[in-house]
């Protein structure tokens, strides 16, 4: 670094750049090798350019593409970009966007937005259909505000930037916090598995005691993995995670049909919840996102989730309750937990042998 340029990363995983160049993955193994990036460095620039880019004061500026990198983060692959970009300075109106997936409105990408300049940093999220994240360099600290929502997914934009001389930059006004939060709720509405295990856990006949317990162990669960994950406490192989995911909808589906009483089912629930907060986890440790902003990151992105979730729970209660009034009510448990069943054994095979 130095204060003649402005040093930018992007890293995107693999599969999205199968999905975006035809004809890339020359021999069909969902994956890039290394060959198969060089030989198409080219077409790859063409891509991120025409697809992202970094405008100052309202003109798009030129990037000087330095290296492309593969690597391995959270046992997901990821190509990552190093630019350079001109300097910028006090007073300079910087805008990111993010193209990719514009025309695609069912897609789960999201984007990771850090940013370093003397020392302060300061993070955002693109995500659904806002893709323009925008800052106001300043020499009194002034906030101004981006137009950002990650991630999903999780890959990462950083512009890291310096001028001597100059006052640190703060991250503008629509809060990070509500990026986060937004990026929790999108994840648990697109964690199907997510899902389909509170289903199952629902689906028999309870009191509403045992149904608040089930609730709040998942949440006070799946809370305290997804923090030590982050934080690095926790390591478990990302194919483990998914897989005793799968096989907690199997359990529990298995329980409704097999078992003639349900008790105590907020224990299970709470072992099985702590592996799901590490599934839970894996995009917002994707980001690396910077130890002053992991708290702030944390408490919203999880905020998040248990918005969605108590939502959906409001919302299926009532419908079960009228079920279970039903004279049929057995059955139609018996008939969706083999469904449930099906799909969760479906997923434990793909997620064992993939």
């Amino acid at each position: 670094m130095d204060n003649k340029k402005t040093e930018f990363t992007f890293s995107i995983d693999t599969l999205s750049i199968i999905e975006l160049i035809e004809g890339i993955d020359e021999n069909e193994n969902k994956d890039l090798e290394k060959t198969e990036v060089q030989k198409n460095e080219e077409e790859l620039e063409e891509l991120i350019h025409h697809v992202l880019s970094l405008d100052k004061n309202n003109q798009q500026q030129e990037p000087e593409l330095k290296k492309m990198v593969l690597e391995k983060k959270e046992g997901k692959n990821f190509l990552t970009f190093h630019m350079n970009y001109p300097v910028f300075v006090p007073g300079d109106t910087i805008s990111l966007n993010d193209g990719l997936y514009t025309n695609d409105p069912d897609t789960n990408y999201a984007n990771f937005i850090s940013f370093e300049y003397e020392g302060a940093t300061g993070t955002s999220v693109l995500q659904g259909k806002e893709r323009t994240w925008t800052i106001l360099l300043t020499e009194n600290q002034e906030e101004q505000s981006p137009d950002g929502e990650v991630q999903p997914g999780g890959d990462q934009s950083a512009p890291d930037q310096e001028q001597p001389e100059a006052a640190p930059i703060v991250e503008t006004s629509t809060s990070s916090w509500f990026s986060f939060f937004k990026l929790g709720m999108l994840h648990i509405l697109t964690g199907y598995d997510h899902l389909l295990f509170l289903l199952a856990l629902l689906l028999r006949k309870q009191t509403f005691k045992q149904y608040a317990a089930i609730i709040t162990s998942f949440t006070i669960a799946h809370s305290i993995t997804i923090s030590l994950a982050v934080l690095g406490v926790i390591t478990l192989p990302s194919r483990f995670v998914e897989s005793v995911i799968a096989f907690s909808i199997v359990y529990v589906a298995l329980e409704n049909i097999f078992r003639k009483e349900i008790r105590h089912r907020w224990g299970l629930t709470f072992l099985f919840g702590l592996i799901h907060g590490l599934g839970f986890a894996n995009i917002l440790k994707e980001m690396n996102i910077p130890k002053s902003d992991l708290a702030l990151a944390l408490v919203n992105f999880n905020i998040g989730i248990e918005v969605v979730q108590l939502a959906l729970v409001l919302l299926v209660l009532p419908l079960l309750t009228y079920m279970f009034k039903l004279k049929s009510s057995g059955l139609i448990i018996k008939a969706v937990s083999i469904i449930v069943a099906a799909l969760g054994g479906f997923w434990l095979i793909e997620r064992i042998f993939s």
